[in-house]
């Protein structure tokens, strides 16, 4: 669902602080272990930013829904403290064993509580201070809504909350396209920008990323 051009998605790459060996072998295990599923794999331009926005905005407390292999959620962990903590939020034991895997040789287990639940459930169960300083969503389409709520609601003013895959390749801009994670999709763009709670951009980053900052 990548809407960048191959080659300006190589020239953007080319331009972009290089992966390291350990985020090379992940995204190539990924690819062949879930050949099928692999395009889930946020892309390294996009670890990056991930990684730089949780600097940015010193973020210590930090919640990723949708693991996968781990690449996104290495990026992350990277850019907290020390004594940073990331909650990682998923369903899949299979897919989450490889995440373990190089979260380990990362160094980055004791920063990361992987929950193993559906992610509403984990999230409503969290307390309701707003402690959050970040958080990522990039899982099933369909939960994006109840996802976005419990989230801003726990986000600390100036947190921010990253939303991956907000153009679904495009399909959000027709109307004739009524797949129910596209519609959804659309819904949850149209509450976002008008949620007086945060400031909102939508970005052209890969599939589209949408950054919305608690005021």
């Amino acid at each position: 669902m990548d809407i960048i051009d191959p080659a300006v998605s190589d020239y953007l790459l080319s331009h972009c602080t290089p992966a390291d060996d350990l985020l090379r072998e992940l995204a190539v295990e990924t690819r062949e272990a879930f050949p099928g599923s692999a395009g889930m794999q946020i892309s390294h331009d996009e670890g990056e930013f991930l990684t730089m926005l949780v600097r940015l905005v010193g973020a210590r407390q930090a919640v990723e829904v949708g693991v996968f292999t781990g690449y996104s959620s290495i990026c992350i962990a990277r850019g907290l403290p020390k004594d940073g903590r990331l909650l990682a939020c998923d369903v899949s034991e299979e897919w989450t064993s490889i995440a373990r895997r190089y979260w380990e040789r990362a160094g980055l287990t004791d920063r990361i509580d992987l929950r193993i639940a559906p992610a509403i459930e984990t999230l409503r169960a969290l307390p309701a201070d707003p402690v959050i300083d970040f958080a990522f969503i990039d899982a099933d389409k369909v939960g994006y809504p109840l996802y976005y709520e419990e989230l801003v609601v726990r986000l600390r003013p100036g947190g921010l909350i990253v939303l991956d895959n907000v153009l679904r390749a495009g399909r959000v801009l027709d109307p004739a396209v009524q797949d129910e994670a596209d519609v959804t999709m659309r819904r949850v763009n149209d509450l976002v920008v008008a949620d007086d709670r945060v400031d909102s951009v939508m970005l052209p980053v890969r599939d589209g990323v949408t950054l919305a900052r608690k005021r």
